[in-house]
């Protein structure tokens, strides 16, 4: 069964040049040109991976708005933004509401289908691996006064959930639970199973600092080791 691809991407040409490109893949792909007939699709069917533009026709957040609206119908739906728009406050967002990956348009196709089939391969090995996890550490693992809940990918920190996406839930873990480790870029993607740029990872560190500090101001655990990494370090 091939893989569903739904795009998303206001300008006709890119949309008619992108759908040719992952049909000639192999992909099943369904295209839209706007928030509301893609929003209307989703809500009856989910495909395997949605890429999304950010500004569509007149909203220019409605890319953002559709993916916090996809992360509500799933949890786990791997969701890639494709946007000319490379600035870091909007890559930040992007991740902020639930993306796995932020790619700009200058990008190469060829590239552009390796970024995918690798999500897709992280994905296809989270089964397994998150059923090794569960019958290490049960449902639950402290560390300090962050706490991980397995069954549902959910974590507290000091007793206050906060908000996290699937992938960064996978980067916070592998932080804590290694504390005191540095931890290099491709130490973290290979843990939260994706394959993005290093950047992408600096912006999933940055929002998962915002998100405890939600329930924390002064939460400030993830140390930047500059040129090496992140470092856990519960004071």
């Amino acid at each position: 069964m091939s893989t569903h691809i739904a795009f998303v991407e206001d300008n006709d040409v890119i949309r008619e040049n992108y759908t040719e490109v992952f049909t000639e893949e192999g992909f099943d792909v369904v295209s839209f040109s706007n928030r509301y007939d893609a929003k209307k699709h989703f809500q009856t069917t989910l495909p395997d991976i949605a890429i999304l533009d950010i500004s569509l026709n007149e909203e220019r957040d409605a890319g953002f708005q559709l993916c916090s609206e996809l992360r509500q119908l799933s949890q786990t739906l791997p969701i890639i933004f494709l946007t000319s728009r490379n600035e870091e406050f909007d890559r930040i967002s992007g991740l902020r509401v639930g993306a796995d990956d932020y790619i700009t348009k200058d990008i190469g196709l060829n590239y552009l289908i390796v970024r995918i089939e690798a999500l897709f391969n992280r994905i296809r090995a989270r089964t397994a691996t998150d059923s090794s996890e569960n019958k290490i550490s049960g449902n639950s693992q402290v560390c300090g006064s962050l706490k991980f809940d397995s069954s549902r990918m959910v974590a507290f920190w000091k007793n206050e959930l906060f908000d996290l996406t699937l992938t960064q839930y996978r980067i916070l873990y592998e932080l804590a639970s290694n504390a005191g480790e540095i931890k290099d870029y491709s130490k973290l993607m290979r843990a939260a199973k994706i394959c993005v740029e290093p950047n992408t990872i600096s912006a999933h560190i940055k929002t998962i600092r915002a998100s405890i500090r939600s329930v924390d101001e002064d939460f400030n655990c993830i140390k930047t080791e500059r040129g090496a990494g992140y470092r856990w370090v519960e004071i």
